[in-house]
């Protein structure tokens, strides 16, 4: 293994989103590209907003996208006796000091700044204090939080892998807190130590991340620490390019999983979000990612997310999927819509899998292909409106259907191609074309107007199923005349 260390440490406080899972992927794919370690850190000390259930959602969510970290998880909240003893060191070394100033103080200042149309900037009340002062305060029951002093001049800046160079004017950075007065530390300082205690040489994050590295490069420099590397990757914004957000459709790992995305499909995607392969391919392995993937081949600018992109994209997936395992992998959605019940045997999937490879090239969801597939499954089905009108109302159909009743008990070989040439026989035999009866059959045993080859759909329903649909079919024209 290399040097190169990377992480991925997201906040347990929702649902993994698309912009998260992006970021843990280009963490995954440096690591892999260069021989490094992906470690996976939860950043957990947000405790009215960090729950258990998350944490496992989470997980879950990179296991099944196939994004495996080599170390952790590791916990925020485990590694608390380091934030304290580094707080306290800096305390020691006058490079922090306690703070005793009010909610109602500190709220008092930012109305003022309000009022005076400028940024709110703590102005260093507890800067200075003695031992004297202090020890009133604490008599008076106020809990300090723990302020970083932090540079008055100059400029602090950003070498950034993507961006270039970036500078910050330090008169715009206070005395931040570190510690909050629970004995929490904040997120910057916690990063921080983390960061450098696990020995991280890159840190991959997204564009928002940016504003706090002047915090954090002011944090590590205090501490004596040496820093990593930088690299923000670009935003992912909605087609109008606003932050992306529920009402642009789905946006976390779950809810792509639960409307029927592959998971192959949502990390080729998601790896196209600001990163470029450096050719005009746009289906790539997981082995293609890793070997083409650089930071340089990152974008500066915003990705735009497209569903109807990644919705062509999964399509292209199910299309190459093997059979058994797309069977398989689209099982949940047949019982959802109540399609399939107890875990089927070998004959019925079998059947699924002829099933599915027959429909998929319709389909550009699991949830589509269930749907696709419905009638195979139940009988329970009506019939289209506007084919009604085009096919059953149309003289003659009742009959055109019985004698399809007849051919389909008299057939021998059950198969497409038999099938095939026996019906173009038997619109022959009745003088119209096969455009005139097909499409009728086609409307009695599917309910449907498309769908695969009808031959291939009778072959699948079978000699017994596709016989009681079309005497029903027949009898329900007759019904409505």
């Amino acid at each position: 293994m290399s040097d190169i260390r990377v992480r991925f440490a997201p906040s347990p406080t929702g649902e993994l989103h698309i912009g998260g899972a992006r970021t843990a992927l280009f963490n995954y794919l440096f690591a892999r590209k260069n021989g490094g370690t992906f470690v996976l850190r939860i950043d957990d000390t947000d405790l009215e907003r960090s729950r258990a259930d998350y944490i496992d959602k989470l997980i879950a969510s990179l296991k099944w996208l196939g994004i495996e970290w080599d170390e952790g998880p590791y916990f925020q909240s485990k590694r608390l006796p380091e934030y304290t003893g580094e707080a306290e060191r800096l305390i020691v070394e006058n490079k922090a000091y306690r703070c005793y100033c009010s909610v109602e103080e500190l709220a008092s200042g930012r109305e003022e700044a309000k009022k005076d149309n400028r940024a709110y900037l703590y102005p260093g009340t507890c800067r200075n204090l003695t031992t004297e002062q202090e020890e009133i305060f604490r008599k008076e029951g106020r809990k300090p939080v723990i302020r970083l002093r932090t540079p008055e001049e100059g400029t602090t800046k950003v070498s950034d892998e993507i961006r270039g160079e970036v500078s910050f004017d330090n008169y715009g950075i206070d005395d931040f807190i570190i510690v909050k007065s629970n004995g929490l530390p904040t997120y910057n300082f916690a990063s921080v130590i983390d960061d450098l205690q696990m020995k991280i040489s890159h840190i991959i994050r997204a564009e928002e991340h940016l504003s706090n590295t002047p915090r954090q490069i002011i944090c590590a420099q205090a501490l004596g620490y040496d820093l990593p590397k930088f690299a923000h990757v670009p935003m992912i914004l909605a087609p109008d390019r606003s932050k992306l957000s529920k009402r642009h459709g789905a946006t976390s790992v779950e809810e792509f999983r639960d409307q029927g995305f592959l998971p192959e499909a949502l990390v080729n995607y998601m790896a196209l979000l600001g990163w470029s392969p450096g050719r005009n391919e746009e289906l790539l392995t997981l082995e293609k990612m890793i070997e083409n993937f650089s930071l340089e081949r990152v974008n500066k600018t915003a990705a735009i997310y497209d569903v109807a992109k990644l919705a062509w994209m999964n399509s292209q997936y199910m299309k190459e999927y093997d059979p058994k395992l797309l069977a398989e992998t689209a099982i949940p959605f047949f019982e959802k819509k109540n399609l399939l019940s107890g875990k089927p045997d070998n004959d019925k999937k079998n059947k699924l899998e002829k099933i599915v490879t027959a429909v998929r090239e319709r389909a550009k969801t699991l949830d589509e292909l269930a749907d696709n597939a419905s009638y195979f499954l139940t009988d329970d089905f009506e019939y289209d409106e506007k084919g009604i009108n085009k096919y059953f109302k149309k003289e003659g159909a009742a009959g055109y259907i019985r004698q399809a009743v007849s051919l389909i008990d008299n057939i021998t070989e059950f198969e497409a191609t038999a099938l095939e040439e026996s019906f173009h026989r038997l619109s022959e035999e009745l003088q119209i074309s096969a455009g005139r009866i097909n499409p009728l059959v086609r409307l009695a045993i599917t309910g449907r107007m498309g769908g695969p080859g009808l031959f291939e759909t009778i072959s699948i329903l079978g000699r017994q199923k596709t016989t009681a649909r079309l005497i029903r079919a027949a009898d329900y024209i007759d019904s409505i005349k």
